[in-house]
């Protein structure tokens, strides 16, 4: 009897090895750390430009709180970048330093400028001077012996201002207007205005900022100002010290206007002042 021969079995393939893993073990978890340390970086850079203050402080808190957090994970073991968040931490802190000086800086200067505006203002504000001869009844020195700038001045006053800019308002004349003039209303008179503006001072002044505007009546109702071949120009360029400048102004008044005021203004940093004109 034969013997019965099994036929030979085919090799199994080996498996690759996996190795087991280890239960409880987690991932590293140093995001905040690495968070603390960029906006740490990011602040004490800003930090180091003033009017960044609010932004180094910004970042400053959120990187000191996230490096923070990020040294607690790494004691309980969650984290592995101990020495990533405590350094973010300490850039957070500076941040909060750079932030708080950078504060007191920009808001000295800010303060700084705006007095430094104040005293220009205070240092252009108008003082009336009555021309030689005149009465003080619309304005000038009172009986009291104080300068009064409540009150309009006069035809022929000037306004006299601390940077020694004087500003003079002759009478108010008739005018005709030209056939092609803008402004002047059929029924209405034209009167025409002399502004003479004097530069005393050490600097020079800049005509163009003038501003000229008149009233009429007692009801102060707007005198439209007349443009034409004649009037109408204004102020421009620059009045050198020791020189003066004259300009011609034509305003359209109601008929039985018996009065026209008139404002001037030299620059942003003066007081406007204003005369009263007889029509």
């Amino acid at each position: 009897m034969s013997e019965f021969t099994q036929p030979p079995q085919s090799p199994q393939p080996q498996q690759p090895y996996a190795p087991a893993q280890q239960p409880g073990v987690r991932p590293a978890r140093n995001g905040l750390g690495i968070a603390a340390l960029v906006l740490g970086i990011i602040g004490a850079v800003s930090g180091l430009i003033p009017l960044l203050f609010w932004l180094a402080g910004i970042l400053g808190v959120i990187g000191l709180i996230l490096g923070l957090s990020g040294r607690g994970r790494a004691k309980r073991g969650e984290a592995t970048n101990k020495g990533v968040a405590t350094f973010g931490a300490v850039l957070g802190l500076v941040s909060l330093v750079l932030a708080v000086v950078g504060a007191v800086i920009t808001f000295k200067a800010v303060g700084d400028a705006v007095d430094e505006i104040n005293k220009t203002v205070s240092d252009t504000t108008a003082s009336a001077k009555p021309k030689p001869g005149s009465d003080t009844k619309n304005g000038g020195v009172g009986k009291d012996g104080k300068k009064d700038t409540d009150k309009a001045l006069g035809a022929g006053d000037s306004a006299v201002y601390d940077d020694d800019l004087t500003v003079t308002v002759g009478d108010a004349t008739t005018y005709a207007p030209g056939e092609y003039a803008i402004g002047h209303a059929k029924g209405n008179k034209a009167y025409r205005v002399t502004v003479v503006i004097e530069n005393a001072g050490k600097e020079k002044f800049d005509a163009t900022l003038v501003d000229v505007a008149a009233r009429a009546g007692e009801d102060g109702v707007e005198a439209e100002q007349i443009f034409d071949d004649k009037v109408g120009k204004g102020f421009s360029g620059t009045v050198l010290p020791g020189k003066k400048v004259t300009v011609e102004f034509a305003f359209d008044a109601p008929a039985d206007a018996k009065k026209l005021t008139v404002e001037v203004n030299p620059g942003f940093t003066y007081d406007a002042t204003q005369w009263d004109l007889k029509l």
